[in-house]
């Protein structure tokens, strides 16, 4: 049995976490150790926009004790991310290449997006729980050290993903410089997150019953699973997590501290996290909460064990991506029904052109995301459509996708409607030649697309695309007079004819 050994690297607001996994057929994902070293990268970056000296010294200190610990057993292969605190350095760049070159550690960043929905993979990991749970209305609380994600789920779909600056760590820098006695600290923090969160119920939570709430978080699980290691394993009622919040408010923190076997600096966040679940508590009128103790480590395993085909999942990520985007366009007033007719034939032209094209499963999603978003900026502006789209786009978080990719389907929205940008250099830079080429391609399939249906009327029940040497036979099968789409369609096939080589032309099969 071939067994494989996995360290995932978690470089955070507060804490670097590293976990060492065994991959197996048989066992799965197994873990077999997690070391933690407490350091505060968030409250340097998040004040000051940089780390000092000694901050980078001691994280290049314990990466190297890092590498040495994967070398004691064996591991294969690792992967290391930075988060928010590493994403928002001024001079990032400088500081991840000397950590590169003082510990041989590679850290790459994750975007906002992609970090939490490897968080929510995490939760996916336990199993049978997370997909009962998220078959009803469900809430995903993901307390980060910089800002909050809120997801929130019905009948297994994700139907919005918003972030919050609400960071455990940015609200304790707040408390502190306010000076409070420790009886003040509800009032504030209720009073700091109490807007935000009346916003995002004005906005997203009305008429949807949450019956339950899932909080991905360091402070809490720790402290509960300290009490009773079941509480991480089921969920609990609202008032078990009440009287564990009485506990917390009345108990002095350097006493919690001692109980719960925590350092008094972590007691605060505790408290902060622990304040503002019970203010989603309250605002959702949840029944159930589960905080089963996951961390980003556990989703960074859980994908590369995926990606490995070592763990089959059975739930579909790639349609929570979807859904999140169909929410997006729907919130914009877009066009169900035409966006899933635009989609449809845009993946029938992308499939039929693999062997021109060059990409990849992961561009076919890019291009479905942008087929559905591709006219969200009428919302906005009738006339300026393709500009009005992509300030949407690139404004709206995408959970599961990267900051790059998003920026592929922005742009592939726009160029739908205005003139192709040829210096990529210029104001509407694309930050490298891949996601340059990828934007002209996807273009070019997008605008064919469109062109088979000007007129918005999805005229056809059914298409096929055929590669026939320098052609692209497009066969489309309706009892329409589709006089529109073959006038005004050549000028949509220009832009693919350049790209590709290839003429797209239209051939008429008469429907019964």
């Amino acid at each position: 049995m071939s067994v494989k050994t996995f360290a995932a690297i978690d470089v955070g607001s507060y804490e670097l976490s590293m976990k060492i996994f065994e991959l197996s057929p048989r066992e799965k994902l197994k873990e077999i150790d997690h070391i933690r070293h407490r350091i505060d990268l968030g409250t340097e970056t998040y004040t000051t926009g940089k780390l000092s000296h000694e901050k980078v010294d001691e994280l290049c200190r314990v990466l190297c004790e890092f590498g040495d610990i994967m070398k004691s057993y064996r591991v294969t292969d690792y992967q290391a991310y930075g988060t928010s605190a590493v994403r928002e350095m001024a001079n990032r760049e400088i500081v991840l290449e000397q950590i590169k070159m003082r510990t041989g550690i590679s850290i790459e960043i994750l975007s906002n997006s992609e970090q939490r929905f490897l968080d929510y993979k995490s939760i996916a990991s336990r199993g049978e729980s997370f997909h009962w749970l998220i078959s009803n209305g469900t809430a995903i609380i993901d307390i980060g050290g910089g800002s909050i994600q809120v997801s929130l789920f019905d009948k297994d779909s994700l139907v919005t993903t918003q972030n919050m600056r609400l960071g455990i760590l940015l609200i304790r820098e707040q408390l502190t410089k306010l000076k409070l006695r420790h009886s003040q600290y509800e009032d504030i923090i209720e009073e700091m997150a109490g807007s935000q969160i009346e916003v995002l119920e004005k906005l997203y939570l009305k008429g949807k019953k949450i019956d339950n709430i899932i909080v991905v978080d360091e402070y809490i699980s720790n402290a509960l699973g300290k009490k009773d290691r079941r509480y991480l394993e089921n969920y609990i009622d609202g008032d078990t997590y009440l009287k564990f919040m009485e506990e917390i408010r009345e108990r002095p923190l350097a006493e919690l501290g001692k109980t719960l076997q925590m350092p008094e600096e972590s007691i605060l966040l505790l408290f902060i996290s622990s304040m503002l679940v019970l203010k989603f508590l309250h605002t959702m009128g949840a029944a159930k909460l589960w905080i089963p103790g996951v961390t980003l480590c556990d989703g960074i395993g859980y994908e590369y064990a995926e990606k490995n085909k070592i763990l089959v999942t059975t739930h579909d990520f790639e349609k929570d991506i979807i859904d999140c985007t169909q929410n997006i366009s729907k919130r914009y007033m877009g066009s169900k029904k035409r966006g899933e007719t635009l989609e449809k034939i845009a993946l029938t032209i992308f499939d039929s052109m693999k062997k021109i094209h060059g990409l990849s499963k992961r561009e076919r999603l890019l291009l479905r995301l942008a087929a559905l978003l591709h006219d969200c900026g009428k919302y906005i502006s009738m006339t300026n459509v393709g500009e009005a789209s992509y300030e949407i786009v690139m404004s709206t978080e995408i959970i599961g996708i990267s900051h790059a990719e998003r920026e592929i389907v922005a742009n592939v929205v726009r160029y739908n409607y205005r003139e192709f940008s040829y210096d990529r250099y210029g104001r509407e830079c694309i930050p490298d030649i891949h996601s340059y080429l990828t934007v002209a391609k996807l273009t070019a399939i997008l605008r064919a697309a469109t062109g088979l249906d000007r007129s918005h009327k999805e005229k056809f029940r059914d298409i096929t695309a055929v590669l026939r040497e320098k052609q692209l036979v497009l066969t489309v099968n309706t009892t329409y007079d589709i006089t529109l789409e073959k006038g005004l369609f050549s000028s949509k096939a220009a832009f693919f004819e350049e790209i590709f080589e290839v003429t797209p032309v239209i051939k008429r099969k008469r429907g019964k």
